[in-house]
Order: C-alpha cells, then structure tokens, then sequence
C-alpha cells in the first residue's frame, strides 16, 4: 500500500541517477532525488559467504523479517539492481548503466571508483552529460582525503560535537547520522546546480550539455552550518563553548522545565521578549528598556531564564503552550517519536505516511519535503527487495552495438 501519490508531472522525471553508494550519505541523496521523479537504480552486492549481500543498512537497527524498517524509508521509490563490482563482469555492467545515465552518486573512500576503472574522467569520454556526486569523509583532494570518514567524525571535525554539551561535560552526539544526512542533502543541492549548468551549456557539439563533478566532503557539509563559529574567532579571538539547551548570544532562548516536562521558549525576538515577559507577569522586564534590544538581554540572560523558568514550573506543559500561542510567543514541547506518529498537524501536512512492505507489514515513514505546488514529489515505489529489479534493467542497457543487450 502506497497512500500518497502524485499526478501531476514530477520536477525531476526523465532523469535517470545510479546509486552506487551504501549506509546513509549516498542512498540519502538518492532517495532525494527519486522523491521527484528521477528513476534511481541502486546497485547491490551480491550474497556471499561473508553476509546476506545487499547494503548494509538492510540489517541496521530494528528489523521486521531480517530487514531493516529504516530500509522502507531510505530505498523508496529506488530500483534494486544486483552486481558485484569486485568483478569485471560487474564493473562492464554497471559502466553501461553509466552511459545512459544523468547522474551517479557515490560515497566510497576515494580512490574506489578510479580502481575499478570508474573514474569521471573515463565515464565522462562515453557520457560528456554525466554528473558525479562524491560523497566522503573529507572530500577528493586535501591531505585527509584517504582517511576512513564517518558522520560522527564529521561532526566532531566540523565543530558541532564540541558545541553539542553541558559546560564542562563530555560532548555528546546527536540521536541521528547528521554529518551524512547535511552532507546528502549538501550533495543534492550540488546535483541540482551540476543539471542546471549543463542544460546552460547545450550546444550542437554537446547535444546534453556538459556534466562536472560534485564533491561534498562530510565535515564540511556540517561546518557549512556552523553559523558565527569561525568569524567569532577570526574578529575577536573567541573560542565558542558549549552550553546546553541554550544558544549563546541570542536571548532568551532555551528550554525550561514544568511541572510535568520540558518546553523550549524562543523569546528573542524584541516585541517576542516584551510579549513573552507580559504572558508571564513580568511586566518589569516587560517594560526595562535594557532588555530592549538583544545585546542588553544577553548581558542580562541569566536573570531573564530565572524568571521564565519560576513560572513554567508551576505549570504543566499544556498550560504554557496555550498561554504562549495565545500571544505568539515560539513555544514547543519536546517531541519523542510517539509524539510525531499522533500530532495532527503532522498528519495535516503528509508527513506520516503509511507504507507496506512485500512481507506486508505497513509501516510510517516521513512525508516527502519540500512541498512543492506544481511538480510535488511522492511516495509510489515501496522500496526494493535485493536485486528485484536486475532482470529489468540489466535486460533493457543498450550496449555499443544499439540494440538492447
């Protein structure tokens, strides 16, 4: 059971993407591009004596029949083509599929594609339109380049994990994968400019345009969204710290306990902080033209958490947020994943969408983003048991002769 499908033209149909990648960076950017319409083929390893074949991420986590119900979201809308490409056979094969295709998403330590005879350049001769994206650790080039690179790598590299603590406590990592999930969405972005220039560069000599390399390295993808981090530390010498629930320099901004939870409160905006203060019977502040503007707030952060944090106390989580909704003040409760499966506006929004697999379990598995108006993508592929699609695809590649194999 697929619910939400789309009937209206999808802004990527007609491109076709191989997806060579595994795990979550590479397969993340596919599943990107295959919620617009573009035809992904995933290639597979085969079954072996060292494991059930397939990408890894089939076995990661909770499984229903052996597989992965993570694997219902990353592969949907995805082709599941089997080849070994530690083979000759496999590589020839997939370099076909390679020739008729607009993009190839990788995310192999470098060097990878160059030993199996895979390097853009060399694809690039048969199929000049041929767009490259290069997921990895910390880029194609540099003098990291060949180190083995994973997300929480990357995030402790790009600044966050050190960010990401208590005052004097172990930085710890967030719940999910985000240095490879920025760095696939980074790659997406680079995928999409990488279309458009070609179509900027038809000519009758170049009758698809011109394809490029897109390289998005893992830390780099999070340091992009580091915000003030290195200009703080360029201009003033500043070394920013952790501290917890709250952002530093931006006030108030932090989450508060009630008597049966915890919100977050974003009061940092001016008329914000003024409203915020009159909801909470702090007319003082309300009023202390100090607490005006943000730079006074800051200096003066500690006092303005006191306050809205004696009066979230004496209520429950409900209270407050009608309060604070009342007079548009941001205010959240912290969801937990129960929270998101039963949140009407969720639901509103599509974001919850049921899916069933082969076996037949039906499955929730997040809407498609962004929305779009005309050409909105869609959920209308389940994703692919091992090698389903193998016999199709492989039998449709046209080899130099012209004719299908």
């Amino acid at each position: 059971m697929i619910t939400q499908t789309s009937i209206a033209p999808q802004a990527l149909a007609g491109i076709k993407v191989i997806e060579l990648g595994q795990l979550i960076a590479g397969p993340f950017a596919g599943k990107t591009l295959a919620d617009f319409g573009a035809e992904v083929i995933k290639i597979e390893p085969p079954p072996s004596e060292a494991g059930p074949g397939g990408d890894p991420l089939r076995q990661w986590r909770m499984l229903h029949n052996g597989t992965s119900v993570w694997w219902q979201v990353q592969s949907r809308n995805k082709k599941s083509v089997v080849l070994d490409l530690r083979t000759a056979e496999g590589r020839a094969a997939v370099r076909q599929l390679i020739n008729e295709a607009d993009v190839v998403i990788e995310n192999f330590k470098p060097g990878t594609m160059e030993k199996w005879g895979l390097a853009f350049d060399e694809l690039s001769r048969t199929n000049p339109g041929l767009i490259m994206l290069r997921i990895s650790g910390y880029g194609q080039t540099g003098p990291y380049r060949e180190r083995p690179g994973f997300a929480v790598v990357a995030e402790a590299m790009g600044g966050l994990r050190y960010l990401n603590a208590e005052p004097g406590r172990v930085p710890v990592r967030a719940g999910v994968s985000l240095g490879d999930t920025l760095a696939a969405l980074h790659g997406v972005i680079g995928v999409l400019l990488a279309l458009q220039a070609r179509h900027q560069s038809i000519t009758p000599e170049a009758p698809k345009g011109r394809g490029q390399v897109v390289d998005v390295a893992l830390y780099e993808a999070v340091f992009n969204c580091m915000e003030s981090l290195l200009p703080e530390y360029s201009a003033f010498g500043a070394v920013r710290q952790p501290a917890g629930s709250a952002l530093p320099g931006i006030a108030p901004s932090n989450a508060y306990a009630c008597a049966d939870g915890t919100v977050v409160i974003g009061g940092n905006g001016d008329s914000i902080f003024k409203r915020l203060m009159l909801a909470i019977g702090r007319d003082d502040l309300a009023l202390d033209l100090e607490l005006a503007t943000n730079p006074g707030r800051v200096k003066r952060v500690a006092e303005i958490d006191v306050a809205i944090g004696a009066w979230t106390s004496q209520r429950p989580v409900d209270d407050v947020l009608e309060v604070l909704n009342a007079v548009s003040v941001p205010v959240g409760r912290i969801f937990n994943a129960q929270d998101i499966a039963t949140d009407p506006h969720y639901q509103a929004r599509d974001m919850i969408v049921p899916v069933t697999t082969h076996d037949g379990l039906t499955v929730a598995v997040p809407g498609v983003i962004p929305k779009l108006s005309a050409t909105p993508g869609a959920i209308t592929r389940r994703a692919p048991t091992l090698g389903q699609d193998t016999e199709s695809v492989l039998g449709a590649i046209t080899p130099a002769g012209g004719a299908p194999a």
